[in-house]
């Protein structure tokens, strides 16, 4: 899979085919996508750069939609723990996931200069990361890699 964050693409286009796709996902699953859920979401699919808690709240709050930490923090475990949104660590901060629904061990290309963040799949849990855990008896359920460094668009311009 190609990284997304960094490349031009139809970002209208990949709004609203995410949207449909987590849409019809949570139909099927009887989960339920509620305002606010759908609204944090598309506020992270709009930015393609990590946003963290208290910015989405503030989104939220000029909308009208919440203005107590709970709202953001509850909407973004929904989304985090079904696979629509990742939690970017190092940032302690939100992205929504290039690739939901679909098993997949992500790679975040995170720009230290505009806070960009591009995802990108690895293999760690079948590479070297996967032999490694392997001859130690341990079993990977999940492995996020976070490399930072500058996007290509950052690059253009002096490097700091």
């Amino acid at each position: 899979m190609d990284p997304i964050g960094f490349t031009n693409h139809d970002h209208a286009g990949c709004i609203k085919g995410t949207l449909t796709q987590i849409e019809t996902h949570c139909r099927e699953a009887g989960l339920q996508l509620t305002p606010v859920r759908r609204r944090v979401l598309e506020i992270l699919l709009h930015e393609h750069r990590a946003l963290g808690a208290y910015d989405i709240l503030d989104k939220l709050r000029e909308e009208g939609l919440g203005s107590q930490p709970p709202v953001a923090y509850r909407a973004l475990d929904f989304l985090v723990s079904h696979g629509f949104v990742n939690k970017i660590e190092r940032l302690n901060a939100f992205v929504a996931c290039a690739h939901p629904g679909e098993v997949h061990d992500p790679a975040f290309l995170i720009c230290r200069k505009c806070d960009g963040v591009a995802e990108a799949q690895t293999k760690s849990a079948r590479g070297q990361l996967g032999s490694t855990a392997k001859l130690t008896g341990f079993q990977i359920e999940r492995a996020v890699l976070e490399a930072e460094g500058i996007c290509p668009n950052c690059a253009e311009g002096p490097v700091v």
